[in-house]
């Protein structure tokens, strides 16, 4: 992204991504993975050849990893809500960004305006 230099330009690249903020669904800061198991029964096919795949949400809670089991019929939803996650936080980096471009160039704006060069 390019940050532009001057602040009225970097106010309505504010307010732009402050509108687009708004989540149009559910949000989940989580990692989704493909993992491959055995069930344990003996008969099945996994204890002798292709193992079970299954999807997983990895997350952290207190500094400890947790894991979640995800059905396959939530799987496409689960998929968009951490994909929402990710849209967000692109985001927020972003407005950071700008902001902080917005601070810097204050003093130079308001030497302007004072007619010094």
């Amino acid at each position: 992204m390019r940050i532009p230099e001057h602040p009225t330009e970097i106010r309505r690249m504010l307010d732009a991504r402050r509108k687009a903020l708004a989540a149009e669904k559910p949000v989940l800061a989580a990692t989704l993975t493909q993992v491959r198991k055995r069930c344990g029964q003996p008969t099945c096919r996994c204890n002798h050849g292709e193992p079970h795949l299954a999807w997983h949400l990895t997350y952290k809670v207190k500094g400890k990893t947790r894991t979640v089991y995800v059905p396959l019929d939530l799987l496409d939803e689960v998929r968009s809500w951490v994909e929402e996650h990710k849209r967000i936080k692109t985001l927020l980096g972003e407005i950071h960004d700008l902001t902080v471009a917005l601070v810097r160039s204050h003093v130079q704006t308001q030497k302007r305006k004072a007619g010094r060069p």
